[in-house]
């Protein structure tokens, strides 16, 4: 019975790091994808780094960022492979609560859920 259940935790951790391994590769893409846009959007551009301009107030919110993500504004792009980049480790403890009831583990899937609940409302009152 060891066994089984070191070969199911090998295979849990397995699946983490693909999750992982995917979703930062998903994100590094998306970035990537949107760098370029961005930079055939503004070519022939000069910086002016005199001043610090942070993002828009329409790049801050996820519901702004999804919007214009849709109309193909590249610094949207890049912001939501961010947002990607940010939901990655957010799956990774959903998929764990799941990992963590199939084992049965009632404690730790209460200890999960309260931090994914937590990671959730972080991330989406923001």
């Amino acid at each position: 019975m060891a066994s089984a259940a070191a070969w199911n935790d090998k295979r849990f951790e397995i699946i983490i790091g693909r999750l992982l391994r995917a979703g930062v590769m998903l994100a590094a893409a998306w970035v990537l994808a949107g760098g370029i846009h961005y930079l055939i959007q503004f070519r022939g551009e000069k910086p002016d780094y005199r001043a610090f301009h942070g993002e828009p107030a329409d790049l801050r919110y996820i519901r702004e960022i999804v919007h214009e993500g849709l109309e193909l504004n590249a610094r949207a792009l890049i912001q939501f492979g961010l947002l990607l980049l940010i939901a990655t480790p957010i799956a990774r403890v959903a998929f764990s609560v799941i990992g963590f009831a199939l084992e049965e583990d009632w404690m730790y899937v209460g200890i999960t859920l309260a931090v994914l609940t937590l990671l959730i409302y972080t991330f989406i009152s923001s």
